[in-house]
């Protein structure tokens, strides 16, 4: 399905989904409020400084003056509808942006030529290459450069493995950009507030750096066309219409990044950006043939997941063939999703109610209960196959999580699955041992934003505090140990005698029972009631931790054909453990994790230095493949100096370094800090 387009070609035609994507801070959401102002969506353009944008219109958005979760709305734009995707840009919220991409038509990364943000700007290339998602890149703040743009491109080629091709050049006056060329045009633009850039003459030296870099985009789109190369080489000035079917074709194949340019605050360049991704980005068909439906029944796919206060659960869907409206029953993968109740246009936090969505079309579907973010829903007769899965990277940061007061328990599970509903990247342990819900997420700012929502929107008070490290103890001698219990006290008496050998065990052997009982002295069926206390007494050790890779042994004992039974002889053994270990040398193990940082190779030095002073044994390091500029640091650290060690990495790598982790084996911990750890064990029971 296509349109005519009147730079040559065609234009698809259908409603577009387009995400707004890039580093922290670098304008997506002021480009999205200019985007809603040109095309009359809002009457006029909010800023985040004054918390009247369309966009992060979340509390904790407003807040932290910063993305916290996906904005989307749709507008118009010369007839045509257009829904945006404003996606955060920190990596500690990155899964909506990962999660939304598959569904979207094209993506704006919205950047700044500022080589620190590099790093982040490489992150999201790599999304978009994965998922094959044609990109335009918007140059913001133009205004603010400290370098020609013409040598920006340099700086921010490494990031995309795709070249670069710029289309426009600035135009200064007095030192303030006041308009630009645009090199497939070749026209230029004088900027006007409120209203289109205005024609002006191109001439002099503005002329100049326009053939000068136009020749430079025709070069890269020529590596793609033998035609346009051949024009080239005889000095034959290729049509223009030719030269947009080549921007169009090479953007939608993902041989070429376009570079436009712009200030959102102004507005500047909004309108140039909007007639690219008019003429020149692919539509619905071609996404759809990307996840591979083939049309038929409604087929949609779910962006997002939202818990609002007035409509409840809602599931911002782009729908991908066919049409789906009010009371239309969708199936996902794995369950019914739920009956459409209510179909919404969406404008940031408010929502308008209109007629079936089809082809193309984002909208909330209203109370999918059953649908989840990632979903792929169908209305036909079968459940549907997933078109892709999105899985969240591993989490890097814990808190214990609780209610104030008890009788919130209950509420808190509640706000705790809404939580999980609208943000997967979080997840939600129970840890048995220790009696502690832990939450995990990407980072302090995501920990901190999902605790405010469980206070703020679900009304549940909360405690937090750092999870319980998985402390284990064991011994280093053997000893034997009888243990007695006799009890009288009118009546049959309790009465129970076991001599138990406690010996050590290698590393990692956990457990070990054995039965030594000759000529009856402990009847058989008494020796389980006796492991089982034994077993009782080793979940808590003379230092306070469970006790593990011990051996205990039952060698003698003794019984009382009236008193005895499994109730003394449990107790019995569980007496012999209690008294026998402190005799043996007990000793502190504590978690050690095998730990993979990643991180920018500007900061590998920072890294070691971080590992060591978290008494990490660095094992080595290596390029981190498929990854210029990158590095991959491998070591071995003790479980309780990771807790907080993503704060210091994101510290040292400008927000982008991670890790991943997993156990690896425990370890003696002796000296000071295994006794202040014993020290705060005992003050705490």
């Amino acid at each position: 399905m296509a349109a005519a387009n009147g730079n040559g070609g065609n234009r698809a035609a259908g409603p577009r989904c387009i995400a707004l994507v890039g580093p922290f801070q670098s304008g997506k959401t002021t480009l999205l409020e200019a985007i809603l102002a040109r095309t009359g969506a809002i009457q006029r353009q909010g800023t985040i400084e004054a918390g009247t944008t369309v966009g992060d219109a979340s509390k904790e958005a407003r807040h932290h003056k910063m993305s916290v979760d996906l904005s989307v709305a749709t507008t118009t734009f010369m007839g045509d509808s257009y829904t945006f995707v404003d996606c955060p840009g920190s990596v500690e919220f990155i899964h909506d942006m990962r999660a939304a991409l598959p569904a979207v038509d094209a993506a704006v990364v919205v950047c700044e030529a500022d080589a620190r943000k590099m790093p982040q700007l490489q992150l999201i290339m790599r999304e978009l290459e994965r998922h094959n998602i044609p990109r335009f890149l918007f140059l913001n703040k133009i205004d603010k450069v400290e370098t020609k743009v013409m040598e920006a491109l340099p700086i921010l080629q490494p990031a995309s493995r795709i070249p670069l091709v710029l289309r426009q050049l600035p135009i200064w006056k007095n030192d303030i950009v006041s308009g630009f060329v645009d090199l497939a045009l070749e026209r230029a633009f004088v900027y006007k507030e409120h209203a289109a850039s205005e024609v002006v003459p191109l001439e002099g030296e503005e002329l100049d750096r326009e053939k000068t870099a136009r020749f430079s985009m025709l070069e890269k789109l020529a590596d793609h066309d033998d035609e346009l190369m051949e024009q080239l080489l005889e000095d034959i000035p290729p049509p223009r219409d030719k030269v947009f079917d080549d921007l169009a074709k090479e953007l939608r194949e993902g041989l070429v990044v376009p570079v436009l340019m712009g200030v959102a605050t102004r507005t500047n360049g909004v309108l140039r950006l909007l007639k690219a991704l008019r003429h020149e980005a692919p539509g619905i068909d071609t996404t759809a043939k990307r996840l591979g439906v083939n049309g038929g029944e409604p087929v949609a796919y779910v962006l997002k997941t939202l818990n609002t206060a007035h409509a409840g659960k809602v599931s911002v869907a782009r729908v991908l063939s066919g049409q789906i409206g009010d009371g239309v029953t969708l199936l996902s993968p794995e369950r019914e999703a739920g009956r459409v109740s209510g179909t919404f246009k969406m404008l940031g936090a408010n929502s308008e109610k209109r007629g079936p969505a089809t082809a193309g079309d984002t909208v909330a579907l209203g109370k999918l209960d059953h649908a989840v973010t990632g979903d792929t829903l169908s209305a036909g007769k079968q459940a549907p196959k997933a078109l892709i899965e999105v899985r969240p990277y591993p989490p890097v940061l814990a808190i214990a999580v609780s209610a104030k007061e008890r009788k919130d328990d209950v509420k808190l599970g509640q706000a705790m699955h809404k939580l999980l509903d609208e943000d997967p990247s979080i997840t939600v342990v129970h840890n048995a041992e220790t009696h502690e819900v832990v939450m995990w997420g990407q980072g302090e700012m995501h920990l901190r934003v999902a605790t405010e929502r469980l206070a703020e929107r679900f009304g549940v008070a909360i405690t937090t505090r750092r999870p319980t490290v998985g402390y284990r103890e064991t011994i280093k001698k053997a000893v034997q140990q009888r243990g007695r219990h006799k009890k009288q006290s009118g009546g049959h008496g309790q009465f129970g005698d076991v001599v138990l050998d406690i010996k050590p065990m290698p590393r990692s052997s956990g457990f070990k029972f054995e039965d030594k009982i000759t000529g009856g002295v402990v009847p058989r069926n008494y020796i389980p009631s006796v492991e089982e206390g034994v077993i009782d007494a080793l979940k808590h050790g003379p230092l306070g931790f469970p006790v593990v890779d011990v051996c205990v042994a039952l060698v003698d004992g003794s019984y009382h054909t009236v008193d005895s039974s499994d109730m003394a002889f449990r107790t019995a053994g569980r007496i012999g453990i209690v008294e026998g270990l402190p005799q043996c040398a007990p000793v502190l193990l504590e978690p050690i994790h095998l730990v993979e940082i990643v991180c920018p190779t500007e900061a590998t030095a920072k890294m070691n230095a971080i590992l060591s002073g978290r008494r990490g044994q660095i094992l080595g390091f290596d390029t981190r493949e498929g990854w210029d500029g990158w590095d991959m640091v491998r070591a071995k650290m003790p479980e309780s100096e990771i807790g907080d060690l993503i704060i210091e990495v994101r510290s040292a790598t400008a927000g982008v370094g991670s890790f991943v982790f997993k156990f690896d084996h425990m370890a003696e911990l002796t000296g000071k800090t295994a006794d202040q750890i014993i020290a705060a064990r005992r003050a705490a029971e």
